[in-house]
């Protein structure tokens, strides 16, 4: 697994490797980075990624290494540890020395001996993490996607002031397209837009001004026109009519600072909600029973009765009716007397 730290630099699991052949491995990592990139590197191994940039850290500074140093050995930390300054531990700042020097922390090895409840309440929980990983316990682990970023700022300076309205707004919507676009590929959202524009300090004699804004989304989002349509509204709200002589404006940009993953945002987690309660497949059965037509309620069986006798007498005297009709149709009528002449 490799874990991104930075544009050039990161960290490699090495638990499936033999230990002795990691140094090996190693410099064969930056043989081939050399003879692909022409780039010089430096490899530090430990068990910890405290101790495998402290080990970088003494690569770098001791030439016969050749750009390797493993310290996954416990017996070499004696060696190491009292020859360099706490200070150049990763996660120890100004601030942090200055706290650890005034209790007599000089090196790495009065660091890794110290008690980590005193360093805890000096300098939080991070100091106490950065003791345990020199006693080579793991504390911070490999992650193999890097922390999403957290903000995004896209701004430029124009080649020319700009005086105008339009000129300024179209400025700045391209800076939210392109704000846009970048949050697109990463898969982050922004409910914050701020969007600002000041004159340069250079123009001496010139009217100075600076706005800036911040204008709230209805939800996270990273689409484009959202994005512009946030940008609009920030130049308008803030733009004001110049008086005798014009506001000329060097720099606009866009800015956001609480980026989240769509994923995660309150929108999303609602649609997880409705698919969990109403899934496609499944769901409410009450919401797709098929709609059947209106039944009329049952006659009372009285009135069927009613009904039937009526059909019957009906049906009886119908019969009798056809039964006339065929019996004079027969020769039952009547017919006048032949006469001849005597």
């Amino acid at each position: 697994m490799v874990g991104i730290y930075s544009i050039d630099e990161s960290f490699l699991d090495l638990s499936d490797v033999r230990a002795d052949r990691r140094v090996a491995l190693a410099r064969d990592l930056r043989a081939t980075v050399r003879a692909w990139t022409g780039i010089p590197t430096c490899v530090g191994i430990g068990p910890t990624k405290t101790l495998a940039k402290l080990a970088n850290h003494i690569t770098k500074r001791i030439v016969p290494l050749d750009g390797v140093c493993d310290l996954t050995d416990p017996a070499e930390y004696d060696h190491w540890f009292c020859r360099i300054p706490a200070g150049e531990v990763w996660g120890i700042g100004r601030a942090s020395l200055a706290k650890l020097e005034a209790v007599g922390v000089d090196s790495v090895a009065d660091l890794a001996d110290f008690d980590p409840r005193p360093v805890r309440k000096a300098l939080t929980v991070v100091g106490e993490r950065i003791i345990h990983e020199l006693r080579g316990l793991s504390c911070l682990p490999l992650s193999a996607l890097p922390a999403h970023r957290k903000g995004c700022a896209v701004t430029r300076s124009f080649s020319t002031r700009i005086e105008d309205r339009a000129t300024l707004q179209q400025a700045v919507l391209a800076h939210a397209t392109r704000l846009g676009e970048k949050r697109l590929r990463d898969g982050l959202g922004t409910n914050h837009v701020s969007v600002f524009y000041h004159t340069s300090e250079h123009d001496r004699g010139a009217p100075m001004r600076s706005v800036s804004t911040t204008v709230t989304l209805p939800e996270a989002t990273n689409d484009t026109l959202a994005l512009i349509k946030a940008a609009c509204l920030g130049v308008a709200s803030t733009w004001r009519e110049p008086g005798a002589q014009p506001w000329r404006f060097s720099k606009a940009g866009i800015v956001t600072t609480d980026l989240m993953l769509l994923d995660a945002s309150p929108r999303a987690l609602i649609r997880q909600l409705d698919r969990a309660r109403w899934p496609a497949d499944g769901g409410d059965r009450r919401l797709q029973r098929p709609l059947r037509p209106r039944q009329r309620r049952p006659r009372p069986r009285w009135a069927r009765r009613e009904a039937d006798l009526v059909h019957e007498v009906r049906d009886a005297h119908a019969a009798l009716h056809d039964a006339g009709q065929r019996a004079t149709g027969r020769g039952g009528g009547l017919r006048a007397p032949n006469r001849t002449a005597p």
